[in-house]
């Protein structure tokens, strides 16, 4: 027993490590690709943000809630709007875009804490997605509506962000913040919670364990995390309209997740970079893109159900989420 906890902790430490080596070797990521390149990379990274607060809530909890395309839709309106509207810089708008999200997750969590479960908390989610979405249509005055609104060019105190290779060093350092925080919190007796409440809710509340308090609160963190990445892409597109947050959008999101893994961390990141880097291979068989890309994902998910980092622990321990037992 005491050999295995020290060769738990080895094993943590060999985790931190490689957590910051791996930034570190992406860094010179913008000296070696041309701007359409360093674009995906940039749009692979504002979806690690997505797919991680999507996996707290349908991974670590439990719970099919499909409300994420609602807090993405939320935290790149917010941004745009204070952007827009108010005239603030983007990286001041990155906060309340997280903020925004947080008490979206709160609303969209109000289902479940009635009881609300499966494919009825599911649709009740879902069209909580689509009711932000004809917001955005019909509050004209504010999002532009069908047309949408153009935003100015982000800025980090002061330096602007018009270069894809500047928007790619912030958007990385977000991203390394929100894959330590949500790791400290999954490891924390708030992930026991939702590993308890995903295991049996029942016997969870039996055992003293508040459910709906950890289910606002593992909303409330999916939210903030998901509004952050809303916040990246208002800033990587530069311009906001409806279409963007549909329920195309809620299948691409649904598919990293199960893609990479549920109720994993490093599956939210390998989920990312598959299905948003993957359709650039195939650019070269027009007409059959969506084909291939189909059935990569059913191909994944018949024979690793639980996602391309299933096989990545399977291969070296250092892949393996510890904070999800499930």
């Amino acid at each position: 027993m005491q050999r295995s906890a020290s060769d738990g902790a080895a094993r943590a430490v060999v985790s931190r490590r490689v957590l910051w080596i791996v930034p570190i070797l992406l860094l010179p990521l913008p000296l070696l690709l041309n701007p359409y390149q360093q674009y995906v990379i940039n749009l692979v990274l504002v979806y690690v943000p997505v797919a991680i607060g999507f996996n707290v809530v349908v991974g670590n909890l439990g719970l099919l809630a499909f409300s994420n395309v609602a807090f993405f839709g939320i935290g790149a309106y917010t941004a745009g709007i204070l952007m827009v509207r108010l005239g603030l810089p983007w990286w001041v708008a990155v906060p309340p875009a997280a903020l925004m999200g947080a008490v979206a997750g709160c609303a969209a969590s109000v289902p479940a804490l009635r009881g609300v479960r499966l494919f009825y908390l599911a649709i009740m989610t879902l069209a909580f997605g689509e009711l932000m979405r004809w917001v955005y249509i019909r509050w004209i005055p504010v999002t532009g509506g069908s047309f949408g609104m153009a935003l100015p060019p982000p800025d980090l105190f002061g330096w602007s962000l018009d270069s894809e290779a500047g928007k790619f060093y912030v958007f990385l350092g977000l991203v390394l913040v929100a894959i330590i925080a949500t790791d400290r919190i999954l490891r924390s007796r708030f992930g026991r919670a939702f590993v308890a409440i995903k295991s049996d809710e029942l016997a969870a509340a039996a055992m003293g364990v508040p459910t709906n308090r950890y289910i606002t609160l593992g909303f409330a963190w999916g939210g903030a995390v998901v509004g952050v990445g809303g916040a990246m892409y208002a800033a990587l597109i530069g311009h906001l309209s409806p279409p963007a947050f549909d329920l195309t959008e809620l299948i691409l999101e649904f598919a990293i997740i199960m893609v990479g893994g549920l109720g994993s961390l490093v599956g939210s990141v390998i989920g990312a970079v598959i299905i948003t880097a993957a359709p650039e291979f195939f650019h070269e068989l027009p007409g059959y893109q969506e084909l291939l890309f189909g059935i990569l994902i059913v191909l994944v998910i018949l024979f690793l159900p639980r996602g391309l980092a299933s096989l990545l622990a399977r291969a070296h321990p250092l892949f393996r989420d510890r904070y999800d037992r499930g």
